[in-house]
């Protein structure tokens, strides 16, 4: 018997481990992308703890991603009046040594190219250029319809597509995701000079905006600036010339710590806007499933929206193996079964980070003489408290 065949919907981040897993437990995954290849749209992304160990389980994987391992928070206050180093923390050391999963940083680029080519490895069909526009539900099976005209099938579809998910839509109908009021302004380039060759993640906190630097490799990171603005829709692809030019002869240049050095070096901007999309009560319909942005986008706040994917690709394999051990074609009821398994498990933990993130930006973006010192003073405190903690236990 032909293995199932499953489509999954994006080939982004989270579509290519989704394929590789659903390869790994023998069923026959076929990924369809709008895109024609691989883009060069985002900056870069932090791998956490929770999402390195999912990636661990595909064996070689996290070797050929070959990401920059993150041991340290430095924090500074560039307000006015109120200056300098608020604290450091060695969290990301500690929790490798805890659970011997580490947090890495990556080129967005490199990391997306990387992933796509180790599926295709493994044996996974990526289709680009096939945007999904329609889905027709059968007793055994899913038809899909692209924009190009193609019609294609498989038994079931998980739908990996992020913020704009086609698939939600073709489930849910459309839902405009909800501005935050908050916008970032991405670059990469050169760390500066304080932090190249550390294994150290930079926040800066100023009046009204808030700035965190992650180094992907020994010279050079990526940054995300977040300030208070009117809506700029995401797209993660670059500005041009100009824009960036007068970005980096804006106020931002002239803040200290290193964060001025960094915009003035930037060699990619990017622009985009932090949106919401409501709650769904419900994953999925039938024999189609939505998981990771597409089914609970967040703010990066957190930096938890790739591992969150990840986190959901996990549960799905474990539920799948779990009830259809032998990858025989499944039944619509049990489907059903294991993705509300999924949903019961997955909906109160990713609807709780979303809320957190949101109020962690909100936070993070202080404005005013007032908040921005509260916001300075809980950030000088929790390093000291975790100063404390560690003198008590001798760590």
């Amino acid at each position: 018997m032909s293995p199932v065949r499953v489509a999954v919907i994006g080939a982004g981040i989270a579509g290519p481990v989704a394929a590789m897993f659903l390869k790994q437990q023998g069923y026959d995954p076929v990924i369809f992308e709008r895109n024609d290849g691989v883009t060069d749209a985002g900056l870069g992304i932090a791998i956490a703890g929770n999402g390195t160990r999912v990636l661990s389980q595909i064996p070689g994987l996290l070797e050929y991603i070959d990401g920059w391992e993150m041991e340290e928070l430095h924090m500074y206050s560039v307000v006015p009046g109120d200056e300098g180093l608020l604290g450091t923390t060695d969290y990301f050391r500690r929790l490798r040594a805890k659970t011997g999963f580490g947090t890495f940083a990556v080129r967005r680029h490199d990391l997306h190219r990387r992933l796509v080519a180790f599926a295709q490895r493994m044996g996974v069909e990526v289709r680009w250029s096939h945007h999904l526009a329609a889905l027709e539900q059968g007793a055994d099976g899913v038809a899909m319809q692209f924009a190009n005209g193609e019609v294609d099938s498989a038994s079931f579809v998980v739908g990996c597509d992020g913020l704009h998910s086609n698939t939600r839509v073709c489930l849910f109908g459309d839902q405009p995701a909800d501005y935050t009021g908050i916008s970032q302004w991405g670059g990469i380039g050169l760390m500066p000079d304080a932090f190249r060759g550390k294994k150290a993640a930079v926040d800066f906190y100023g009046d009204g905006a808030a700035m965190v630097i992650v180094p992907v490799d020994e010279t050079h990171g990526f940054w995300g600036l977040s300030v208070r603005e009117p809506e700029s829709k995401e797209t993660w692809r670059a500005t041009d010339t100009l824009t960036m030019e007068d970005f980096k002869k804006s106020h931002f240049r002239q803040w200290g710590f290193g964060a001025g050095q960094a915009v003035q070096d930037c060699m990619k901007l990017t622009r985009y806007g932090l949106y919401d999309r409501p709650e769904l009560a419900t994953w999925h319909k039938g024999r189609v499933l939505v998981i990771g942005d597409a089914a609970h986008p967040s703010s990066p706040n957190h930096g938890q929206g790739a591992n969150q994917a990840f986190e959901d690709i996990d549960l799905l394999i474990s539920l799948l193996a779990a009830h259809n051990p032998t990858a025989v074609p499944p039944s619509t009821a049990m489907l059903e079964s294991v993705f509300r398994e999924l949903e019961a498990a997955r909906i109160p933990r990713t609807a709780e980070l979303a809320r957190g993130a949101r109020k962690q930006g909100e936070t993070r973006v202080a404005a005013g003489p007032e908040a921005c010192r509260a916001r300075n003073a809980f950030y000088r405190e929790m390093c000291a408290d975790e100063m404390k903690q560690k003198a008590r236990f001798g760590v």
